[in-house]
């Protein structure tokens, strides 16, 4: 099993920043990509950003150029960083890691989730 704890959450001006984190815990090998997806009011859960354990990076259209995704391996830990947050950032955002479990077949392990509100 695989525990992710999720903080940095909170309310941000518009034009302002917010700082994620997740850690994992548990039985992490095997986890070879973590990201971050978020799910605003009466919409779909979406994608923002994940990396790989190699790196890799890659972003919802919506965020490139002012999301950044990056990784600490020693802490297991991913970060968020959040600049020029829009009023359509507000969401709840949940952390993500996958398990290779069979060829093209990963398992999703969940955070709790962490409220992010962009007003003035």
């Amino acid at each position: 099993q695989v525990q992710l704890v999720e903080s940095g959450g909170g309310l941000a001006q518009p034009g302002g920043s917010l700082r994620l984190s997740c850690t994992a815990a548990g039985r992490i090998s095997g986890i070879h990509r973590m990201g971050w997806y978020r799910q605003a009011p009466g919409k779909e859960r979406e994608l923002v950003a994940t990396i790989s354990d190699g790196g890799d990076t890659n972003y919802a259209d919506s965020v490139k150029d002012r999301f950044t995704i990056s990784r600490d391996n020693a802490k297991n830990t991913i970060y968020l960083e959040m600049n020029n947050l829009q009023p359509e950032d507000t969401a709840v955002f949940y952390c993500n890691a996958k398990r290779r479990v069979a060829i093209e077949a990963d398992y999703d392990y969940w955070g709790q989730g962490t409220q992010v509100t962009v007003s003035s």
